[in-house]
Formats: structure tokens, sequence, C-alpha cells
């Protein structure tokens, strides 16, 4: 798209440095000329041409500071002191920017996605299409991957955990300038149509500059329901279909022959489930959050319908039509009489236009929830089975069968129910409802023995049965009531698995069992319809997960349920509480320990263990490429199966545009299929390198817990040196931003009832980046002191684990700013000398530690793009985090009013997450 008049920011021409693209990047960089000067007119039109040169010389300013290394003060005293209304307009107009850029990236990976294909070099990386070629010279057969793909299955599942939560007004214009910008992905429009796509694009641009980021009252739990719906109805719905047809393709690329894929793709959710910590959240929201996902998927399907309608046109008296067809027809004509009479008469040679007009009016009616309508999906997908096989029966495949393939498709992911709702509470909950219950005001106190035994006295009947609850018990009682009475209304695949924090011995599952059953949540053969998933979230946990697992299944009742549910169990594992409890190096260790455990513990039992993994956005909790972490995990623990959650500003950075969803589904997809088929051979450096690693774990784990757990002061310096006290005001989440404590307190000053989510949010905010790798200094330069450069190299480019570990560490490294974070930590006080030059220190350590074991002088030097994207940004998120700690003391000097300063304070904790991502 090209702009009509020269552009107000040029970073490729930029006199202070030189940008350099690419040569395949030549058109991102067009991309980012025309959009960014698209900004710079609107900033003029709507606040002025001095506001615009205010803009550009704090950019210049900040490009200044980073091409030559001069100190943060200057830019500083550049921002002290600026008017209120000033700095939101200064604050949004970086962010502005940052949108410009950050939808040109993701339309420029489109582009280049075309450019491979269309190059004749082969598959795309990643792709479904190099997966299975590769796949094919290593020595798979169809045959054996036929036995796979039964039981493949790839399901990414969205929570109400948001870092950054775009409102839906600023989604649907964002889409607008991504269309705008894919039409003309190619430079192929007219000029009448590039000027048309001008003013669509600075229409969307304008009116978001017109709209407030975030809504001004705090989010309910029906608003999250909103946010993620737009990706499951108007993203992944649509692309749902050309998966299957881009494996299937694939397949016949790979093979030479023709495979059908089965239903590997599912969605779940967490919104309206998520009961742990948040009050908002019970057997209402359960309710209302099926009926909505019903109603949503329902009004997509009148929707292929009616294009269905228009498309099918056949006449009997041209081609052939099944006797099945004709059949279904007059069985609605007597049940759907009404709509049976609206029938065209110049329609009746129209078989499928007429049993598709009254397939929508019993899909109308299951919406109306009239006793006419679909009593689940099966039986609408029968009629759409019904329509398929007559077209494939008479040479239909291409005058429709193809769409109605899509709606089947479609239909057997998304059912009646859109995403799987998971429901998860805290075992202390059920601890607290079972003391009354059992009107056993020890509870708490009894062994994990002694309760797992009191507890197989209720589920096998031979102990009175307990009082219903109407205290605290209560609440707990109606969830399963909930599940129970909407299994019947949703369908089984309506619900994903019951998930229990702080999950820590065999008697915190069996509390569902027990809990379930005394609410009558129990199916006809008398067992619990549900997954029971422990959560094993800090350090301690997970390595005691294998014990606690293998006395589950152990217990001859946990082993029934099991029986009842297919002899499988998923285990979740919590990366955000682990690396908060321990750090990131001891997180991951525990994490990788643990799967080998239990993958170990499966073989043995003959339980397959589903893993469940709890990641965030940013590195700290879990985040980085999906597709690495696969080919990372111990082997066999995939075994088929990808469960993770996605989270923040991660949802919209993978799901947000159409193409981009599909490369990631795709992506996902082959790292499960390649770690499962072929996955990394027996390794004998591995014996080793593990022994390695164990050592790095225990080093850095003590490094940061001497900090961050056991210096008496850090809590206060961590509330001083970070945004905290801002971020727990954020309006982005239904949910308190921290724990509460036995007393019902949420207001602790210490680090331990804080959730991790606002805990990483805050050092990513100041810049520091801590979470991801204070400690890890201190482990890996002791290892390299003591095993050699060479052996942690070795270990780097051989063992995916540490590779990918080493690779996430250098990229938080690449995206802090030990300058910037100095002048947060100055707000600290006199605690800033204390912590400060520690902290600095262990930056630097870990830094030159990086680099020693990359042999490189440059971080990211092996990422051309992430380097690139990261410099781009940089000119634009600096000056908004030096006004962020201009506003911060300013704020806090006034007593931390609920003002215009804190409406200031939010804006900049927008727009610094929009900037650098990998935020929460």
């Amino acid at each position: 798209m090209s702009a009509p008049r020269e552009p107000a920011v040029e970073p490729a021409e930029e006199p202070l440095r030189v940008v350099e693209f690419a040569p395949t990047d030549a058109l991102l960089r067009e991309d980012v000329k025309a959009v960014g000067a698209l900004v710079g007119e609107i900033l003029a039109e709507q606040r002025g041409p001095q506001f615009l040169e205010a803009v550009e010389r704090l950019r210049r300013a900040a490009i200044r500071r980073r091409e030559s290394d001069a100190p943060a003060s200057e830019l500083a005293q550049a921002l002290a002191g600026i008017e209120l209304e000033q700095a939101g307009d200064l604050v949004r107009a970086f962010a502005t920017y940052f949108q410009a850029v950050n939808v040109a990236e993701r339309v420029h990976r489109i582009r280049r996605r075309r450019d491979y294909e269309r190059s004749g070099a082969g598959a795309q990386p990643g792709s479904l299409r190099e997966v299975l070629a590769t796949l094919v010279t290593q020595g798979v057969s169809l045959e054996e991957l036929a036995t796979l793909l039964p039981r493949l299955r790839i399901e990414p599942v969205f929570t109400a955990h948001p870092t950054e939560a775009v409102r839906r007004a600023l989604l649907d214009k964002e889409r607008q300038i991504v269309t705008c910008l894919i039409e003309d992905i190619d430079r192929g429009r007219t000029p009448y149509e590039r000027r048309a796509d001008h003013e669509r694009i600075r229409l969307a641009l304008t009116a978001s500059w017109q709209t407030a980021e975030a809504s001004p009252v705090k989010p309910s739990v029906a608003d999250e329901f909103e946010h993620v719906s737009y990706y499951l109805s108007e993203v992944l719905y649509r692309v749902l279909p050309v998966f299957y047809e881009l494996f299937e393709d694939a397949l016949q690329q790979a093979y030479g022959e023709a495979a059908a894929v089965p239903a590997v793709l599912g969605f779940g959710t967490w919104v309206g489930g998520d009961m742990d910590g948040n009050p908002n959240v019970g057997a209402d929201t359960i309710a209302a959050t099926l009926a909505g996902q019903r109603a949503l998927v329902l009004a997509a399907y009148r929707r292929d319908i009616a294009s269905l309608g228009e498309l099918l046109s056949q006449s009997v008296n041209r081609v052939g039509v099944s006797d099945e067809v004709l059949a279904r027809i007059e069985e609605y004509r007597y049940l759907l009489p009404r709509a049976a009479s609206t029938l065209k008469p110049r329609h009746a040679d129209m078989p499928y236009r007429n049993l598709l007009t009254l397939i929508a009016a019993r899909l109308q009616a299951t919406s109306d929830d009239h006793v006419n309508g679909y009593p689940d999906a099966s039986a609408f997908l029968a009629d759409v089975l019904a329509i398929e096989r007559s077209l494939a029966a008479h040479h239909g495949e291409h005058a429709g069968g193809f769409a109605v393939r899509r709606l089947r498709r479609r239909l057997e992911c998304f059912g009646f129910h859109l995403a799987s709702l998971d429901l998860r509470q805290d075992s202390g909950t059920h601890d607290a409802a079972l003391a009354e219950l059992l009107g056993d005001a020890q509870w708490d106190t009894r062994s994990h023995e002694d309760r797992a035994e009191r507890l197989h006295a209720l589920l096998d009947g031979s102990a009175p049965a307990p009082s219903t609850g109407n205290g605290t018990a209560r609440p707990t009682l109606d969830v399963f009531r909930a599940v129970s009475r909407l299994r019947m209304r949703y369908g089984a695949r309506a619900f994903g698995p019951y998930i229990v924090s702080m999950s820590r011995s065999a008697a915190d599952a069996l509390a569902v069992l027990a809990l379930a059953r005394i609410a009558g949540c129990v199916d006809d053969d008398g067992r619990v319809p549900l997954d029971v998933a422990p959560l094993f979230e800090t350090v301690d946990d997970l390595d005691a997960a294998v014990d606690s697992l293998r006395a589950l299944f152990a217990d001859p009742v946990y082993r029934r349920h099991l029986a009842s549910r297919g002899d499988r169990q998923v285990v979740m594992l919590g990366y955000s509480d682990s690396a908060k409890d321990g750090g990131l190096v001891a997180s991951r260790w525990a994490l990788q320990q643990t799967q080998v455990a239990l993958t170990q513990l499966a073989a043995e039992s003959g339980v397959r263990i589903a893993f469940f993994h709890g990641r965030g956005g940013s590195i700290s909790r879990g985040g980085g490429k999906t597709e690495r972490a696969v080919i990372a995990a111990p082997r066999g623990s995939v075994d088929g199966f990808l469960r993770l959650t996605e989270q923040g500003e991660v949802i919209h950075r993978k799901y947000g545009i159409r193409a981009i969803a599909l490369r990631n589904l795709e992506q996902s997809t082959g790292a499960v299929l390649r770690a499962t088929l072929r996955p990394r051979p027996p390794e004998v450096r591995e014996e080793r390198w593990r022994a390695i690693a164990a050592e790095l774990a225990a080093q850095a784990r003590a490094r940061y817990r001497a900090l961050v757990h056991d210096h008496p002061d850090f809590p206060a310096y961590f509330r001083a040196a970070t945004p905290i006290d801002v971020i727990e005001r954020l309006r982005i989440g239904s949910r308190p931003s921290k724990r509460a404590t036995d007393t019902g307190q949420t207001s602790l000053p210490g680090i331990g009832s804080l959730r991790a989510i606002p805990w990483v949010f805050a050092w990513a905010q100041n810049r520091a980046g801590l979470t991801a790798w204070y400690g890890v200094g201190t482990a890996l330069e002791a290892a390299l002191q003591r095993h050699g450069r060479d052996a942690l190299a070795e270990m780097a480019r051989d063992w995916a684990f540490f590779g990918t570990l080493i690779d996430d560490v250098e990229m938080v490294l690449a995206k802090s700013d030990p300058g910037i974070f100095e002048r947060y930590s100055l707000l600290a006080g006199e605690l800033h000398e204390r912590f400060h030059p520690g902290i600095a220190a262990e930056f630097e350590r870990t830094r030159a530690a990086v680099l020693a074991i990359k042999g490189s002088d440059e971080l990211l030097a092996g990422d051309y793009r992430l380097r690139q994207s990261i410099r781009l940004r940089n000119p634009y998120v600096d000056p908004i985090s030096l006004l962020q700690v201009d506003l911060l003391a300013r704020w806090r000097a006034a007593g931390r009013p609920d003002d215009a300063l804190l409406q200031a304070l939010v804006a900049t904790v927008n727009g610094i997450s929009a900037g650098i991502q990998n935020t929460g």
C-alpha cells in the first residue's frame, strides 16, 4: 500500500542510524513506511503539528541514546514534568506506531510464506508438507502414520489471564487494516484500489485513536468471554477446515495417495470455569459461558447453511440425488410444517436447497430451545453427512461437496459447544468444603493417608452420606450440580478436565470424586464423568509429582475411575508458579524431570499420561516457540498429544490473523508428529548433560531464592522498583491479582501471595526481565569454569532442552534495558543501593555467559528478524518507559490517587506491553 504523501516517520532512512532490511523484507519496509506515515498524519490532524513535532523530538532523542550509548537520564529529563494530558497522548502516539509495526510484521509473515512456496524452494520449514516429507525420509510409512492419527490431538486452551486484552472494537479495526495490507500483499492493486485501501486504513487508525484502549470498568467474566470468543468464532472457526485440507494435501504429496485425516484439533477455554482465586466464577458463569458459546456456534452454522443453500441449486432432472436426502425432506415437512410452508414452488426441483432451508429452520428451533430443534450436534451432523454422501455419489465434489465437507469439519470440532470448558479450583477450597460437609474441623490437619481413607468410605458408600452443605461448601456443590445438568444439554465434550490447583497428594484427586458424588454428578453407571487433572505448580510439587501419581494409580477407587475414562490421566504442569518459586532454570529442569519420571510411570502402570502445559506469554511463564518446546520435550512424553494454555498477548499474536493462526496450528501439529513418530534418538552424552543441568538448576535456584524469597527487604524493593501498584489497579481481568490467604486477606506485602502473572508483568514493565535470568548467570558462570566453554556450547548445540533454554534467556536479555531499569530502581530510595548493584552484576554475568556459550559478540546475532524487530520498536518503547518512571514518582508522592495520573500510568502499562511483547 503506497501512501500519497511522504511519511512522518521513516525508520529505514533515519539519519541517526541505519536499519538494514534484508532483500526479502523490502516490502515490509514499504508497509512500515506507509502505515507509519499515516500515523504521523493522524497525529498531526488529531493533536496538531506541534504535538507531532514533540513526538518526533522524543523519538530522535531515544535513537540518539541507543545509537551513542548515551545515559537514560538525558531522555528522562526531556520527559520530566510533562502535563498529564500530553503524557497520555504521547503514550498513545507511540503505541499507535507499535500497532502499525506489529500489523505490518504479521502481514509480512504471510507474504514470506507465499514467496517461499512460489520460489520453488520446497515446503516451508515447520509446515505439514515439510514435516511429512521429512518423516518419509526417516522411514515412517503411511501405515505407521495412520496408526497414530486416531489418537493425535492438538488442543490450544484460551484462558482468562489477560496482560493485554484488546477491546473487541479495536480488534475489528485492526482486522480492517490487515485486510487492506493482505489484499495488496504482492503490490497487485490498481492505483484507485490502493487509494481506497489508504482511506480504509486511515479510517481504522483514526477511529482507533479516538477509541479508549480499555473499558473504564473492570471486565466481568462475560467481557472475558466476549474477548476470547472473538478468536474462536471469527478466526479459528474459519481456518479449521483449511487446516485439514492442508494436512490431507501434505499427505498426498508425501505418500502419493489420498488419506482422510480424522478430527485431530480441539479447542478449550478457562473463561467462566476458572474458579481458582476468583470469587466471580461459579455455577452461574459456567452455565452462562456454555450458553454463550452455543449461541455463537449455532449462529455460525446458520450462516454456513444459508451459503450452502445459495450454492447447492442442483435440479433432480439434471443430476441424481440420494433417497436419503429426499427422505429427510419429507421427514422435516412433518416435523417443521411452518418452515415447510415457506419452501418456494420454483425450488421444487432443488432438493438440496429445500433440505437446507429446513435444516436452517431446525437450527433456529435449536437456538430457541424449541422441542423440534436438534437434540444434539450428532443429529445435525447426520444431516450434513447425508448431503455430503449424496453429492459424492452424484459427481458433486466440485459442485458443492467441498463446501459441505468444510461445514462437516467445523461441526466435528465445535459441536454445539464451540470450545470445551475446563474447570479449575484450588485443593484448599475442596478441603474446606469437605470439612464442613463431614463436620470435621480437623480435616486440614489430617494426613494425606487419613483423608484418602475417609474419602474411600464416602466413594464406596460405606460411610453415611454427609450433609448437603449450606455454607462455604454450597458453591462447590453447585458447580458439580451444574456440570451434571449441563452435560445433558450440551454434551460430554462441553467440559474439559477438572483441574486441581496446588495438588500435593492422591487425596486431592479423590476429593473431586467425593464432592462430585455428593452433588449427584455421576453418569448412568455411577461414575464421575470428568477427567480429574492434578496441577503441580511449585518446584517441590513437581519433584513430588511422581510419588503423588504412583499413589493415585495404586488406589483401587481411583483406578476404577480411570478405567471409566479410558485409562488416561491428564496431568497439568505449572510453568508460572514454579518459575516464581525457584527461577527459570530450576523450573525448566523440574518440569523436564517430572515429565521423564511420569512417562516412565505411565509405561509401568499402563495408564496413558496426557501432559497439559500451563504456559504463559513470557519466557518466565513457559512462553516461547511452541514448536521448539515440543521438540525439546523428553522422549515419549508427547505421545501424539499437545494441550497447552494460550493467554494474554499471545492469543492476539498467534490467533489474531487467520493465516497466522493456520500457520501456528500447522507448526504445533507438525512438531507433535515429529516428536511422536521420530523422537530424538538416545544420546550417550545426555547422562553427562543431565548432571550438568542438575547442577545449574540447584545453583540458579539458590541464587534466585536468596534474593526473591529469603531477603527480608526485597518485597519492599520490588514494590518500589516496579509498577506493581499500578498493575494491581488495572482493570484487565476479573480475577484478583493476589491469592487470598487463610484469613481471607489479599493485601500482603510479600511475594508469596502475589500471582505469577503480575509478578512477571511487573519485571517486564520496568525493562529488567529479572524473572527470566536472575540466578542464571551465576549458575552458568560456575559451569563454564567447572566444565569449560566447549562442554556447554555442545549442550546448547546438540541438546534441544538446553539450547531452547539458552535461546529463551538470550531473547529476554535482548529485550531488557539495564539503563532504563536503573531509573526504576532509583524510585526505591535507599533500597536502590542495597539491591541494584547485585542485580545489575547478575545481568552482566548472565549476558557474558550466554554470549560465551553462543560464541557471539552480540545478543541475537543468529536471529536477524527478532533483532530488527526489537530495534524498530526501541525508539518508541524507551520514552514510554521513562515517562512511566516520572509518572510513578508523581503518583506515589500524591498518595496513589485514582485520578488522571493513574489513567496516564495505565496508558504507559498498555504501551510498554504492546511494544516489548512477551510480557505476561
